[in-house]
């Protein structure tokens, strides 16, 4: 049953979707198949992928209540979880959003991996019939990358976007303090290896599998960068619209600019 539902939503689609981009492309390219492929997809989970971001923001505007719930309820961790999540509920937040996303990400990851393995050879049984099969598919990419096998450059790639993706993503590491709480530790410490280490797992195991799926994860993780950006820019125009600190002292950085403009004259 599983299997059914995996190829029927999955692999099935992904690969007539593969077929059809290598069909329409120049050279019939392997490389730009996969990085359309990417978009796709990634336009397809974006309603899921936004919520996840914009659950991300919101968890850094709140971060200070957290804290503040974690310090006060130290001793009393029922009371604190209650508490954050009551504070969650508060602010729209959906704890559980990031999770949901890796849920889905999964899946297709593996269907592109067990497509990708054996690109070379079609299997006609399960291309839609209105395709055409492709006379020929072009697995070098750039001239020089074999997408069908590990690539150390791509490797890279991936860990190094994976790296600004995380950076962009993950919130700021609190500072370390004279006495710092296990909780803030455990933030740190996890915050930490996975900006730092998480890279270089994903170029390590990268080099074990095509670098078809290199490219794929590095042009996702591009999409996420861009789309991080993006948010980020809305959310902070909102902070600076709402903040009545700000309002104020750029009101009044204003008044002293039009004083010392009228004292000229």
């Amino acid at each position: 049953m599983f299997s059914i539902i995996y190829n029927t939503i999955f692999y099935e689609p992904l690969y007539n979707i593969l077929i059809f981009l290598i069909n329409i492309l120049p050279f019939h390219s392997l490389g730009l198949a996969i990085i359309l492929l990417t978009i796709i997809v990634r336009l397809i989970i974006f309603p899921f992928s936004h919520k996840s971001v914009i659950t991300q923001k919101k968890i850094k505007v709140i971060e200070p209540e957290i804290n503040k719930i974690k310090e006060k309820y130290k001793n009393k961790k029922e009371e604190q979880t209650r508490q954050i999540m009551s504070l969650y509920k508060e602010h729209g937040i959906s704890p559980f959003s990031g999770f949901l996303m890796i849920l889905i990400q999964l899946p297709i990851f593996i269907a592109l991996f067990v497509i990708l393995k054996d690109i070379s050879n079609l299997n006609e049984d399960i291309v839609y019939s209105f395709l055409l099969i492709p006379e020929n598919i072009n697995t070098l990419f750039l001239g020089f990358i074999e997408i069908s096998k590990s690539n150390l450059f791509i490797s890279i790639l991936a860990g190094v976007s994976q790296f600004f993706q995380i950076k962009l993503a993950m919130p700021i590491t609190p500072k370390q303090s004279k006495n710092p709480s296990l909780s803030t530790e455990f933030q740190r410490s996890m915050s930490i290896q996975m900006k730092y280490i998480m890279p270089f797992f994903i170029v390590f195991i990268s080099q074990k599998f095509p670098s078809g799926l290199a490219l794929y994860w590095t042009t996702s993780n591009i999409f996420a960068i861009f789309h991080e950006i993006a948010v980020s820019r809305k959310s902070n125009k909102i902070i600076q619209k709402n903040d009545p600190v700000k309002e104020s002292k750029d009101s009044h950085e204003v008044k002293n600019q039009h004083g010392r403009e009228n004292k000229s004259n």
